[in-house]
């Protein structure tokens, strides 16, 4: 999304900028995601949220999404609606397929199947297929976001962020399509009872789930589940729907008594029957990455910007450290800010 909005903001200020692209398509993981665009009602909230981000560059997102949001639409693309389904969120879902569409025909001169070779703006993405990989977990974005802005930052002299551990997850039945990647994920671990594979009980998660999956022993977990859960309401489906989904795409779904152990005692399983789900970390995106200030320039060892050079997206660290927020959000407000700020 970042290097898509930024090639748009670029070309709408008179410039012919170049977008190349690893892929075989434009859109990247946006393409993939759920097309929510949100952020933290407001920067107390965000900096709760996520303690070690910067301030700086969380408070552009606070202040400039809105606008950024209204700049989409005048693009040419509405959203499907213009609530996020959380209460302590607000925003915008869009269609991703219609989203990417508009944006790469406002972005101009899209090159597929480009290796990278260097850029002014780097948004390839993170690292979340090179993470995915060396840790042994799932990717759940697209396979091409393998750290190529983040390797040529450095050789250029810029500086990292902490976080480079951090991801943000989603957990996945096992390996799905990639058009699954959104209805697979299993959205109630708040809810049920998580263990790992000797039955120990993996304590609680947040509301949005991706610290427990963070915390996955080897990436894996069972999620077990009452009848009173697989009635809960998750966005507009219901816990059984995603157990189902998990069964569809070729997930283990089995009756809870047929586990390898003895189900601890828990207030989570009431009403039986007792259903247990197989459940994988999988990689969305990495949180740490290239350091930059709040104009979107990439910054060295000493704290001053590298000549020429800007990340946005993923390949930008240190704005969601130690929590969660909108990967979509941040892509869009400094995709904007690099095009400008490198136009000046």
């Amino acid at each position: 999304m970042a290097g898509l909005v930024a090639a748009a903001r670029a070309r709408e200020l008179g410039a012919n900028p170049v977008v190349l692209e690893k892929g075989h398509r434009p859109g990247g993981s946006m393409l993939l995601s759920s097309g929510v665009v949100w952020r933290h009602h407001s920067l107390e909230d965000f900096n709760a949220e996520c303690p070690g981000g910067d301030p700086a560059l969380q408070r552009r997102i606070v202040e400039e999404l809105d606008d950024a949001l209204d700049w989409l639409e005048s693009l040419g693309v509405e959203p499907v609606t213009r609530k996020t389904g959380n209460p302590v969120t607000v925003g915008r879902r869009f269609d991703t397929h219609a989203l990417t569409d508009v944006l790469a025909r406002a972005a101009g001169d899209v090159r597929l199947d480009e290796p990278f070779r260097e850029a002014h703006i780097l948004a390839t993405g993170g690292f979340g297929a090179r993470l995915a990989r060396e840790r042994g977990l799932l990717l759940r974005a697209n396979e091409w976001s393998e750290g190529d802005g983040l390797d040529y930052g450095i050789a250029r002299g810029g500086s990292l962020t902490a976080g480079l551990d951090e991801f943000y997850g989603r957990a996945l039945p096992g390996v799905v399509d990639e058009r699954d990647y959104v209805a697979a994920a299993q959205l109630y671990a708040r809810h049920a009872l998580v263990l790992d594979d000797e039955g120990r009980d993996l304590g609680e998660a947040d509301w949005h789930e991706s610290d427990l999956v963070q915390r996955l022993p080897g990436g894996r977990a069972w999620y077990v589940v009452d009848a009173r859960t697989l009635r809960r309401p998750v966005r507009e489906h219901t816990v059984a729907d995603l157990v189902a989904v998990a069964r569809e795409v070729g997930g283990e779904v089995m009756p809870a008594a047929e586990l390898p152990f003895v189900l601890p005692e828990s207030t989570k399983l009431v009403e039986p029957p007792f259903v247990a789900v197989r459940v994988r970390a999988a990689v969305t995106h990495t949180i740490g990455g290239l350091r930059i200030d709040e104009h979107a320039r990439v910054i060295d060892g000493d704290g001053r910007p590298v000549p020429g050079l800007h990340a946005a997206g993923a390949d930008a660290g240190g704005i969601f450290t130690g929590g969660y927020g909108s990967g979509l959000a941040a892509a869009l407000v400094f995709g904007r800010i690099a095009a400008e700020t490198a136009l000046r």
